[in-house]
């Protein structure tokens, strides 16, 4: 299943994307693992445009977005310390690595990062430099604007889910630097090859049968009596809770 986040035209600023519609379609579809793609800004030096990025952690600066599926009569509590599913992590950073050897292939020698941190700011406006100084300063790898809610929806679906970025920018931490559309869209059509070679690889290899804790990430985690909640959230998230109901 493909599913392009800002329609087929790039339509939909990253505030209004319809984030649990689309995770929603993915469930009900029967989707188990998720691959995402993310072009994002660098807060490294080492992490130069071009570099591919296959991060574990996100640090959430949104503020007006939906962040989960549940609520209006049914409230849920789970864990996500690891926001990125380890599992498909390590395949996927595997995936990449092996997609973008130096032999002519796809990315030609393509730089591959596995860790790091996301943090997923609000946009549609880019970074002040005083915020991407503050973000540089906690250590943090990349900012984008499209990593949460889905990383949150995913596990709420008990879908495996992990990214895989594609460096455009430095952001404008660094002296000199701005980022401007025109950039962006210039490394990100540069990076496309190298991570589209990295996601058929991760599809194509993908065990059979490869099980993440994000398969069975609710259970323990539902807090309301099934009795109290109400028909008509029952109905809405039976195919995300029905098991747990």
């Amino acid at each position: 299943a493909f599913l392009p986040r800002h329609g087929s035209e790039h339509g939909v600023s990253p505030t209004d994307l319809p984030y649990r519609a689309n995770m929603y379609a993915l469930k009900k579809a029967g989707v188990t693992h998720v691959f995402a793609s993310n072009a994002v800004g660098s807060l490294k030096e080492d992490l130069e445009p071009g570099t591919l990025v296959v991060p574990d952690q996100i640090y959430d600066r949104t503020k007006r977005r939906d962040l989960s599926f549940y609520g209006n009569g049914v409230v849920v509590h789970q864990p996500f310390a690891d926001p990125y599913s380890p599992e498909l992590v390590d395949h996927l950073t595997e995936a990449a690595e092996s997609a973008v050897a130096g032999d002519g292939g796809p990315g030609d020698d393509t730089k591959v990062v596995k860790g790091g941190t996301y943090v997923c700011i609000e946009g549609p406006q880019y970074s002040t430099r005083a915020e991407s100084e503050f973000y540089k300063s906690q250590g943090w790898d990349l900012v984008g604007m499209t990593a949460i809610p889905e990383a949150k929806l995913a596990r709420e679906a008990e879908i495996a889910y992990a990214t895989i970025a594609g460096v455009t920018d430095y952001d404008v931490w660094k002296e000199d630097s701005e980022v401007t559309l025109e950039e962006v869209l210039e490394n990100a059509e540069k990076n496309q090859t190298a991570i589209k070679a990295a996601v058929e690889e991760a599809v194509r290899t993908l065990p059979e049968e490869l099980e993440c804790e994000a398969h069975t990430s609710l259970e323990g985690t539902v807090n309301t009596p099934t009795e109290a909640i109400p028909e008509e959230t029952k109905e809405r998230v039976e195919p995300l809770l029905g098991g747990y109901l």
